[in-house]
């Protein structure tokens, strides 16, 4: 039998046993209890020359496992919030505003992050923090800061656009 259909048949028979393993190292995230797995399988049939045998379900295991240790340890995860369902829309209707998109750009990227997640997905800023992985006070220091220089460019747009209110 060749490596290729010695893998498939492994797949066949241990697949669903990995998927419950996944579904219980996520804490019943059946999505990523997915992912984790068909990553697990991919760096599984990259090593199937040294994992095939009597000992491949212990070895698939164990790559499932570093799988799921990995997926913890990366930095986005910690900011990543699962919903039970998908919002019908977003928090708030942004119109086309070329100026206040413009004005946004000017700013630097975590301040951008912040000042869009406070103000325009109206997130506390607990959360906010939390999605930055920063303190709250950088989150509030951000945020005042980033909305000064978005009013100052505001102005400038508006008095450079003749409208001198």
């Amino acid at each position: 039998m060749s490596h290729q259909s010695e893998f498939e048949v492994f797949v066949r028979g241990h697949r669903g046993e990995m998927v419950a393993t996944a579904a219980a190292l996520t804490a019943g995230d059946r999505h990523l209890a997915e992912d984790l797995t068909q990553s697990a399988l991919v760096r599984l049939y990259l090593a199937w020359g040294r994992a095939r045998g009597p000992h491949a379900p212990a070895y698939a295991r164990r790559v499932l496992v570093n799988c799921f240790l990995d997926h913890r340890r990366r930095a986005w995860v910690s900011r990543e919030r699962s919903m039970h369902s998908v919002p019908d829309a977003p928090a708030v209707e942004l119109a086309d505003d070329p100026e206040l998109f413009a004005a946004l750009r000017e700013l630097p990227p975590r301040m951008r992050a912040a000042v869009v997640l406070r103000h325009v997905e109206d997130r506390s800023v607990e959360d906010v923090a939390d999605a930055l992985g920063c303190s709250v006070g950088t989150v509030k220091s951000q945020t005042a800061r980033g909305l000064a220089k978005l009013r100052a460019q505001l102005k400038d747009a508006a008095l450079q656009g003749g409208n001198h209110d």
